[in-house]
């Protein structure tokens, strides 16, 4: 199976994110003698006003991770080094769904809409395919050069997954849509095992 290479996605940021880097942004600059009253959080963009619909900040219409960014560069903070990568071994059962997305949410630090549904539909792929119990290796970890990869490993190496054309009225074939929907590239790795892997901008 090929990867696929699917335009970016913006990213929707949510007001209370967006919010508190505004708050982070504002206090970071009047350190430095600096008072922009218009700081705001573009609260018609949440409304969908306007497309893409994202979450800005009025200065350089940036969003919250580089509002994040530009914060910690004003106080002359080094970015934190970037952690070990996250990598557990879990039963695919359906209830084991909300803990990994916790787990995940926890590893990151921030919000991570978009990573937490990678890792759902890839599990859940397992459980529909190769079947709920089988035992699972997923590894979220930062590249370095922006992007977070998550990588979903199980012992079935035959049950490659494929990229469907859902209908309207369709309940399956999703999954992999979705994926393909939200990341910059993903795909299939197999040997004694099967890896199913994505990639997606930092932030995402």
């Amino acid at each position: 199976m090929s990867p696929s290479n699917p335009p970016s996605v913006p990213r929707v940021d949510s007001v209370y994110d967006t919010t508190l880097c505004v708050d982070d942004l504002r206090e970071a600059l009047s350190a430095r003698g600096i008072t922009l009253p218009s700081l705001r959080v573009d609260l018609p963009s949440f409304a969908g006003t306007y497309q893409p619909p994202a979450g800005l900040v009025a200065l350089g219409n940036c969003n919250a991770a580089t509002a994040r960014e530009l914060a910690r560069a004003l106080r002359g903070e080094e970015r934190a080094p970037d952690r070990p990568p996250l990598d557990v071994e879990v039963v695919a059962v359906p209830k084991a769904l909300q803990g990994l997305r916790r787990t995940v949410r926890r590893y990151l630090d921030a919000p991570c809409a978009d990573v937490q549904l990678c890792v759902t539909e890839l599990v859940g792929n397992v459980i529909r395919h190769v079947g709920e119990g089988a035992c699972v290796r997923v590894r979220v970890a930062r590249t370095g050069d922006g992007r977070i990869r998550i990588e979903v490993t199980d012992p079935e190496p035959k049950a490659v997954p494929v990229l469907l054309s859902a209908g309207d009225d369709d309940e399956a074939g999703r999954g992999l849509a979705l994926i393909d929907a939200v990341t910059l590239r993903w795909g299939v790795e197999q040997g004694v095992e099967k890896t199913v892997w994505c990639e997606l901008a930092e932030g995402a």
